[in-house]
């Protein structure tokens, strides 16, 4: 199995193709998550706090690559509950040339597996 392209650049790979709810634009939702760099280093990870991240999606509450990665668009399908998902990120669509908080270099492709939880 391969990553797919969207034509801005945010590569997805559906790992668990879910059969729940599909998320909609501004509505809540929960999703765990892992993110690491390229080299490999993990930036963090709600698994491993054991609790989800819960917020309004497709409207600026997450970076773009998680909106449109979870949410769909660029012809990416939507996730649905239960989905387990691969997101290789650009930084254009994550903390661009700013990074984030010491821990997120300036202009990093970040990558992700993220699990839809809740919709």
């Amino acid at each position: 199995m391969s990553f797919t392209t969207a034509p801005g650049g945010l590569q997805f790979l559906d790992e668990v193709v879910g059969t729940g709810a599909v998320p909609t634009k501004g509505g809540s939702i929960k999703a765990h998550y892992a993110g690491t760099l390229d080299n490999g280093s993990e930036f963090d990870s709600s698994f491993k706090r054991g609790q989800p991240l819960a917020f309004q999606v497709g409207v600026g509450q997450v970076i773009k690559g998680w909106d449109v990665g979870i949410l769909g668009g660029e012809g990416i399908p939507p996730m649905k509950v239960g989905g387990k998902r691969k997101l290789i990120i650009p930084a254009s669509m994550g903390y661009g040339e700013r990074g984030a908080g010491g821990v997120i270099p300036p202009n990093a492709t970040l990558h992700f597996d993220v699990e839809l939880v809740e919709a």
